[in-house]
């Protein structure tokens, strides 16, 4: 079988990917089991300090801390591209370059619960 990688972006251009590495199993609800494909499952925040960069991930009503690791190896992102009816053998798969990964967010603590607390409106004094 022949495959054929190709990269149209170049080394320094190819867009960055990151993993979000999570502990424990994301579940959606049974009702919309069917149409996850471009689902929002949360809010991913940066902050910086002046060691480290700090990542919060806020699902529902609970949050994760998470730090950026390198991986010991890249990994590429591919996309398998259709055959063209006129191909001399079945055996050929073009995959391209879409994208590359270099780093991971590791989610490794349990999530903080978020607990918001009602609002309180302001009562006018009467006169």
């Amino acid at each position: 079988m022949e495959i054929k990688v190709k990269c149209n972006c170049g080394v320094e251009n190819c867009s960055e990917w990151a993993i979000l590495e999570l502990q424990g199993v994301v579940e959606s609800q049974p009702s919309i089991a069917n149409q996850i494909q471009g689902l929002e499952i949360g809010r991913l925040c940066c902050s910086s300090s002046s060691s480290q960069v700090n990542y919060t991930f806020t699902v529902g009503y609970h949050e994760l801390s998470g730090t950026k690791v390198s991986l010991k190896k890249p990994l590429l992102v591919l996309k398998k591209n259709k055959q063209e009816e006129g191909s001399v053998s079945n055996n050929e798969v073009d995959l391209e370059v879409i994208g590359i990964i270099r780093h991971k967010i590791l989610f490794k603590n349990r999530p903080k619960a978020i607990i918001s607390r009602p609002q309180v409106k302001d009562k006018k004094a009467s006169d």
